[in-house]
């Protein structure tokens, strides 16, 4: 102990001088009056050491207040990020159901204009195997379906039921290699059998000397006791001409997209 005040004591010295002459200056203010010799020396001497306190004294505080100001914007930042996830999910659901009404909108519009008795189903699985193109609905033989019944979209033809129980039934996609589908194209009522391919569609028994452009919007033909006539199936994607033969090879594109299908229409009919 006495060996740090012996190693130290010039700056205790002067600390204690200084603190002292603090306290008379201090003391002598408050008398009031002209400012003494000794005073104005204090000062003098004091005056850089009471600057670099008060630097020193304002640089913690200003440390100390963006300290606190980071740890609010940090709270403030994450409440933010939580209320911006909770929005984003409300968003999404939102824009779902804003889908969900547009799909139903068109199927809504597409019933009106069908003189026929249907029955909305949604689509609950499909086929994952690259062998067959069918998809599941939840509507079966309670509802009133039977096998071999239509099943379209405001866009188009989609396929039929080929097999149904109590409260869901499996629909065989017209893309499906099975599928065959009596067509003729709308603009000069050209005749053939659309089949599947299993994204696209071919034209089988085309004519050869008709008329087919790319574009030609094909329909079903209404023969085949299957699909009612006038409903879209697809578009004339490809036509390769020929020089003999009968028929014309032609390649069709469906209106519908079958990697989005979830809401569809049964066209029921009476049993027999």
């Amino acid at each position: 102990m006495f060996d740090l005040l012996r190693r130290y004591r010039r700056q205790i010295l002067i600390s204690g001088f200084i603190l002292a002459a603090l306290l008379f200056y201090s003391a002598n203010l408050r008398r009031g009056g002209a400012s003494t010799l000794f005073e104005r020396a204090v000062l003098q001497v004091t005056a850089p050491m009471q600057s670099a306190l008060d630097v020193v004294w304002k640089g913690a505080a200003d440390t100390w207040t963006h300290y606190l100001w980071l740890i609010d914007a940090g709270y403030e930042n994450d409440r933010l990020l939580a209320e911006n996830r909770v929005l984003t999910s409300e968003l999404m659901q939102v824009r779902e159901v804003r889908l969900a009404n547009e799909r139903l909108r068109k199927l809504l519009d597409f019933k009106a204009e069908v003189d026929l008795i249907t029955l909305p189903a949604q689509v609950i699985s499909e086929d994952a195997s690259s062998w067959f193109r069918t998809v599941v609905i939840d509507k079966g033989s309670d509802d009133g379906v039977l096998e071999g019944m239509p099943v379209v979209v405001a866009e188009g033809v989609v396929g039929r039921t080929i097999r149904v129980a109590a409260d869901q039934s499996r629909v065989l996609l017209i893309t499906d290699a099975s599928s065959a589908v009596a067509s003729l194209i709308q603009k000069n009522r050209t005749r053939g059998i659309c089949r599947g391919l299993g994204a696209n569609l071919t034209l089988d028994f085309a004519l050869r000397l008709e008329d087919i452009a790319v574009g030609d919007l094909i329909v079903t033909s209404g023969t085949g006791g299957v699909f009612p006539k006038g409903l879209t199936i697809g578009h004339v994607d490809e036509v390769s001409p020929v020089e003999y033969g009968l028929f014309q090879p032609v390649s069709v594109k469906p209106t519908v997209d079958f990697s989005r299908l979830e809401e569809v229409l049964v066209l029921l009919r009476e049993s027999p």
